[in-house]
């Protein structure tokens, strides 16, 4: 329930088109619903403006249906990171408009279409390696309202395809950068543009990449100004961060 659904439910309350008992049930599950094994916070769409989103990553395909079923009973879009495709399968079962980002690992269902912004979000990753990290920001940011553009293995080792894809670039709101090895694209692009910059270090390198550690200390300390670092392969968060912005 976001903050419209409550004045439309107190409008019918009013108008008398709705019993202020069945009002009464829709409000005691605002707070949450328990399902035993999750607590579903169904205020948070009221209180943040996002719903709730599921982390399917260690969670069983069984706890991922039963929570998708229960938010199948609200009017508001869906969104699953870090499913595998059996929860997938599963999830289709109960929903057949489900999508699956095979590369992103997401899961989305949508139930209500939200008026896109005019300005986008530029997604830029530095390697095809990356691309799954890519997905997932792009598919968060696309399902909560956001034109999104993709600019994909423009590197600094071949730093010269970076500079064709500036203009796209500068006239994003916001731009995330998505890098492994020794993530130094986020300073590069940090030192070019005058927007708001979130910076994503993956987990993509050899051996002294550290699964991500190197390219995540590499950001912190960019000595370009304007970049903030989210964590290791954390698309969802840069997606969910630069929506906000995006949306101000």
């Amino acid at each position: 329930m976001n903050r419209n659904d409550l004045r439309e439910l107190l409008r019918q309350v009013g108008s008398g088109a709705l019993d202020p008992e069945a009002a009464e049930e829709q409000i005691l599950e605002l707070p949450y619903k328990d399902l035993g094994f999750a607590k579903i916070d169904t205020q948070r769409e009221l209180r943040a403006g996002y719903p709730e989103v599921i982390y399917c990553q260690s969670k069983t395909v069984e706890q991922v249906t039963d929570i998708v079923r229960f938010m199948l009973t609200k009017d508001h879009n869906i969104l699953a990171t870090r499913a595998s495709e059996e929860m997938y399968r599963a999830v289709r079962e109960l929903c057949p408009e489900a999508r699956y980002n095979t590369l992103g690992r997401v899961i989305t269902i949508r139930r209500k279409d939200l008026e896109l912004t005019d300005s986008y979000i530029a997604v830029v990753c530095a390697g095809t390696s990356d691309l799954p990290v890519v997905e997932e920001a792009a598919e968060t940011a696309e399902l909560l309202g956001n034109r999104v553009v993709r600019v994909t293995d423009v590197g600094v080792a071949g730093i010269h395809r970076l500079f064709e894809n500036l203009p796209v670039i500068r006239n994003a709101r916001v731009v995330i950068v998505v890098a492994g090895m020794e993530g130094a694209l986020a300073s590069v692009i940090g030192g070019l543009i005058d927007k708001p910059l979130i910076a994503v270090p993956t987990s993509v390198g050899y051996g002294a990449n550290f699964k991500g550690l190197s390219a995540l200390l590499t950001m912190l300390n960019s000595c370009a100004s304007g970049v903030t670092v989210v964590n290791i392969d954390n698309g969802f968060g840069a997606a969910y961060s630069a929506s906000m912005i995006n949306h101000l």
